[in-house]
């Protein structure tokens, strides 16, 4: 059976603004009916690195807090710590960040925890009937929850196609092992005829993986846990990946990880996507680059699956934006995501997905009527 999945467009007026759209949005698929009064309530978000700002806005994260609360629950804002070097690599830096830009109390209006504690390792591994993995070790206060809302900003990613629930479930539920488990397969090589020993890639490497040889960058395979930093900092092009094999295992790992996320609670997972401000790189770097396509809206479900394939639905039938990094595939109907990383088949995640239960790629959109009209 298809699963539901409901959209609201971005048009607003003095009779209805986007916060009480989005109320009203919450309230169509059934936020408040979904937990038993006085659930500890975790929203899985992210804080977003210094320097970038695609993603979601704290004033969303209010109006779902504010709803949760006047409905008796207490909830939380939730993420992690990263495997790379940044503004997120553990509590301290990751809270302070998350604070800067603008995931404070007084904006959000609920507190912030760390869901893997002070340096990623606060998890417990649970039981999955995966494919590839049996055990997903996944944050303790993820776990501990009673009831879980996953808020992801929509966007492409260099090594999964696309960012969204699935990966914010994922990747961005477990703990630093967790990570590490998922991103293993993801061995980096230096081409040495293109390397000009800039020593970016070594500065860049947060598990002293890397050293120079004879002039040249030499990854440690035994060290490198896979998480790409180097390829994307190297400007030479020198650091390659078999991308169609090991991105696709990612992948996998990474679905199969969400069905860790969400153990233990049947039904009692909720599922927001923006559709807004479509990045060509996922939201962990310093900066981001100009959206891809138009703004499409926000997209509400209970199968993280579904909200996903209606995510990249929304954005390949959107035409292009001009002057962007997106140069191929710029008409409406095209694969954006193939446009941009060519080499990932970011179907995998879903068809994964699909095939170990963790949703459902067919869906049925209910789209938000407006309530009256401002123009």
């Amino acid at each position: 059976m298809p699963s539901k999945v409901y959209f609201a467009d971005l048009r607003s007026g003095y009779r209805e603004n986007l916060f009480d759209k989005l109320t009203r949005l919450l309230t169509e698929a059934g936020l408040t009916d979904l937990f038993q009064r006085g659930s500890l309530v975790a929203i899985k978000v992210h804080f977003g690195e210094k320097g970038g700002h695609a993603y979601i806005r704290p004033t969303f994260l209010r109006r779902i807090v504010d709803i949760l609360r006047d409905a008796g629950h207490k909830p939380f804002l939730t993420d992690s710590s990263t495997l790379y070097p940044g503004e997120r690599k553990e509590a301290i830096s990751a809270l302070r960040c998350a604070i800067e830009n603008g995931f404070d109390f007084a904006v959000a209006g609920a507190p912030l925890i760390m869901c893997d504690g002070l340096r990623g390792h606060s998890a417990r591994r649970v039981p999955i009937n995966g494919e590839l993995l049996q055990e997903a070790e996944i944050g303790s206060e993820i776990l501990e929850a009673d009831g879980l809302v996953v808020v992801s900003h929509f966007k492409c990613h260099e090594l999964t196609g696309f960012g969204g629930a699935i990966k914010n479930l994922g990747m961005g539920c477990s703990s630093r092992t967790g990570k590490m488990e998922q991103h293993c397969n993801v061995a980096p090589t230096v081409k040495e005829e293109r390397c000009t020993s800039c020593g970016a890639c070594l500065r860049v490497c947060a598990h002293s993986a890397i050293r120079a040889v004879d002039g040249k960058a030499r990854i440690d395979p035994e060290k490198c846990v896979g998480c790409a930093r180097c390829i994307t900092i190297c400007r030479d092009t020198a650091i390659s990946i078999n991308w169609g094999a090991e991105s696709n295992q990612v992948m996998k790992k990474m679905a199969e990880y969400a069905l860790g996320a969400v153990n233990g609670k049947p039904d009692r997972v909720l599922f927001i996507n923006f559709v807004t401000q479509v990045s060509p790189l996922c939201d962990c770097y310093g900066h981001t680059d100009a959206p891809i396509v138009p703004d499409q809206g926000i997209l509400v479900s209970r199968d993280p699956v579904a909200i996903d394939q209606a995510g990249v639905d929304l954005v390949n039938r959107a035409e292009a934006l001009p002057g962007t990094a997106l140069v191929t595939n710029l008409k409406a109907g095209e694969d954006k995501f193939r446009g941009l990383h060519p080499e990932i088949d970011w179907e995998v995640s879903l068809e994964h997905g699909e095939k170990v239960g963790l949703g459902s790629r067919k869906y049925l959109l209910e789209t938000l009527k407006p309530k009256g009209r401002d123009w």
